[in-house]
Order: C-alpha cells, then structure tokens, then sequence
C-alpha cells in the first residue's frame, strides 16, 4: 500500500520527520516540504534517506496529480486553499496516524482519547494505571510521540494509546480504534475548522469504522458530545449518567461510593469528569480498585493543565496556560471558592468571553494580556470587575504582585491561545511558573 509511490509530505515537526522516515526504504519517491527551515541534523537525515526536501512559503505551487498519495500535517487548516487543491485535485489526502496505523500488527488493542478539553489529563491517567498493572502498553498520538516513531514498539498483544486531537482526525480513513473516549465538545478551533458543525463532525470520527464489539466512553452531560454520537454503532458507555458522577465530595462508579475527592490531588469538577472516563476505560482490562487510589492520593495533574505551583505568603498559584478557550476558562473557575486574580487573553480568535459571566463571582480582578488585551478589558468593564491591560505577561505578574492578599487566588487560565506571543502554550505556563518561583 505504501511502496513504489510518488508521495508528498506536507510540514516537517515531529509527525512529518516520522513519518518519513517510516516510509523511506520501500523505494517510494518522497519530497518534504516545509514553510521553515529545518534543523541540519533534520536536513541531513532526510537527504541521506534520499527524501528531497523542499523549503518554500508557497506549498500549493508543489501539489499536482503526478503525486500517489499527500500526507498533511495536522496543523495545515482545514479552510487553507492548500487543502482546496488536494479536494479540487481528488488526491489521496492522510495524516500520520493514518499512514502508522496500517503497519501495526494484528492483536493489537488500540485505545483513543479525544475531547475539546480533559484528554491529556484522562490518557495520562488511563497509561500510568496500565502500566503500573504490569500491562504492555505503548503511548502515541498528541501527547507528544507521533506513532510512526513507536510504531516499533507495539507487539501483537499490546494495548496502544492515543491521545487524538480534531487536527489528526481530519484525515483518517482505515484508522479505528477498539474504545474510544469522548471527554466533551465545545466550540474551539473554529479558524481551523471554519464552522463550529466542522469541527464536532470531525470529532465524531474518533468512532470511525466501530461496531457493536467497540466501545464509546461519552460525557452525559455535554449535549453535542451526546448529539455527534446518536447514530454511532459502538457499545456507549456513559459518565455523568445516574451510574458513574461526582457528588457531595465522592465519585460514584457504577452507583457505588468509589473515591473521596479529599483523599486526592486533582481538583476541580472537570478533573472527577476526567479520573470517570478512564475508570470506564480501564475496567476493561481488570484494574485493581486500590492500586487506583492510590496512584490518584499522589498524581498532581499534568503540566500547565490547572497545575498547581507554589503557595507563597499564604497565596496560591495556578498554571492553566493549556487553557485556550473560554469552556477551558469556565472549568478553571469553577474550581475555587476564594477570591481570584485572574490573567486572561491571547490570541484573537473571535473568542466569547462573556461565555465567562456566569462564573466569575470569585475573580476580584483581571489582567489583560495578548492580542485581545482591550477587547479583555471592554469585558472587564461590562461586569465591573477591575482589570488592568497588561499586554505582556511580566507585566501582569508585576501588577499581582502590587495587588494580591493572603488567601487568594492567582490563575493564568488565558481562555486564549498562546501564538500570538509564544511558539506553544508550554512555554507562557513555563514563563509563569519561573517569574512566580522568583516572587
């Protein structure tokens, strides 16, 4: 299926360079191409596999129907006219995973998370309790490890991993996985996707190709979750649902007491939503119930994903920089009853904020910062709260430290992406955390 082909990978980073060197030795004719230059250890591997490389701002000039197959790099949006053309062309369109999937051996259980909000949180969860029952399992996807550079590692037997985000699934075919788990949907990406009904039927395709033997783990309380999955023919399984919900400080499974969210680290509703999911996920594979609470007496979260920092001078400090949506925003708040400073923007994306107002009875006051810093502000001004324009996130840090008391709150949960001031969200959560560990 993937040799003597005349193949197109578009975007190098890690999805690309992996992919292609997966595909170098089945005497395929393969150009790379990417709008940056790469790095010379990158450019050399590539041309030693005799891969041509080619760096140019204009990609579409390169597409045309000599080509077999094009694999995208999810990052490419959908609306671009570089995806017009390989439509208008009737290419053959695939993304990495897709083309990974088909060199996997058989016998293999494969596990996928998606979700506008929580799947990071709930895959990490679900990979370090199989893998603490001595389970052989392998990691992949949007966690950071394309699955072209595990594909190695997976044997028949194995249970595979995958982190799964809308960008992926938009060029899946033959892919499918064995239980697949939906955290939530909520508009997000809309640039990307252009219509909000876009992106929730690409979610949609994390059930791709599932039966009844497969199974569909759903939030009952997210009503487009709900809506995307009517038709499915997978085996639903439900949280938030009258068996398996949080109340009064406890999270029930199949309508028993199961866990004292006081005995654990993770807070927050979103949080008990997340540790739900993968209970569901991990009683298929006889999980022992102890060894579960006791991983999650001691699991602090993941990094920049509602992370606690440090308390210092009887303030605590949060990182929730993964938050790059107001729903992200909205579960973030929805965790403390103390007063809040609250640093909020980023990059414009025509994001709602006041989806925030039924929420922000604890924030005493917001710090505007990014592309939407006045816009920010404008909001601020609409529901009385004080709020300071910022801009940058030093100089937010720097105004805290002027304002905030003992027994409060200090959030970076930007309800924004990041892009328009840093390359990732990892490094303004990083910036955050270095400026408070100097406070």
């Amino acid at each position: 299926m993937y040799e003597n082909k005349k193949i197109l990978i578009l975007g190098a980073a890690k999805s690309g360079l992996a992919v292609a060197k997966l595909l170098a030795h089945r005497n395929n004719n393969i150009t790379l191409s990417d709008i940056n230059e790469l790095k010379v250890e990158d450019q050399k591997m590539l041309e030693d596999l005799g891969i041509k490389v080619v760096i140019t701002s204009n990609q579409c000039d390169l597409i045309d129907t000599s080509y077999d197959l094009v694999i995208k790099n999810p990052a490419i949006m959908s609306t671009s006219d570089i995806v017009k053309k390989i439509e208008n062309l009737k290419l053959r369109c695939e993304n990495e995973i897709e083309v990974a999937y088909h060199f996997l051996p058989s016998g293999v259980t494969i596990i996928g998370v998606t979700g506008s909000n929580g799947k990071t949180t709930t895959t990490t969860i679900i990979y370090e309790l199989l893998k603490r029952h001595g389970k052989n399992i392998v990691l992949g996807g949007n966690i950071g490890y394309p699955l072209s550079s595990v594909i190695d590692q997976v044997k028949s037997g194995d249970i595979l991993l995958l982190e799964i985000s809308d960008h992926q699934l938009c060029d899946i075919h033959d892919f499918k996985t064995n239980i697949s788990v939906l955290t939530n949907i909520c508009p997000t990406h809309l640039d990307y996707h252009g219509t909000y009904e876009h992106y929730m039927m690409t979610k949609k395709k994390i059930f791709n190709l599932h039966t009844g033997a497969d199974v569909a783990i759903l939030n009952k309380n997210n009503q487009d979750s709900m809506e995307v999955s009517e038709d499915i023919l997978s085996k639903k399984i439900y949280f938030n649902d009258t068996e398996n919900y949080y109340k009064d400080n406890y999270i029930y499974f199949h309508g028993e007491q199961y866990l004292n969210v006081n005995d654990i680290c993770l807070k927050g509703l979103h949080n008990y939503e997340n540790i739900l999911a993968a209970l569901l996920v991990l009683e298929n594979f006889g999980i022992d119930k102890n060894v579960v609470i006791e991983f999650l007496k001691k699991f602090g979260g993941v990094a920049h994903r509602l992370e606690y920092v440090i308390t210092k001078d009887d303030v605590e400090y949060y990182n929730d920089s993964k938050s790059t949506n107001p729903t992200a925003t909205i579960t973030a708040l929805k965790t403390f009853t103390k007063p809040i400073h609250l640093i909020l923007g980023g990059l414009e994306r025509n994001q709602d904020f006041n989806e925030l107002n039924d929420y922000m009875q604890y924030v005493k006051r917001i710090y505007a910062i990014g592309g939407v810093t006045d816009r920010v502000a404008e909001y601020a001004a609409s529901i009385n709260i004080p709020c300071d324009k910022c801009y940058v996130l030093a100089d937010a840090m720097k105004k805290i430290k002027e304002n905030v008391a003992s027994g409060e709150v200090v959030l970076l949960s930007p309800g924004s992406s990041s892009q328009d001031q840093y390359v990732k969200f990892e490094d303004r959560g990083d910036e955050f955390k270095n400026i408070v560990e100097k406070f």
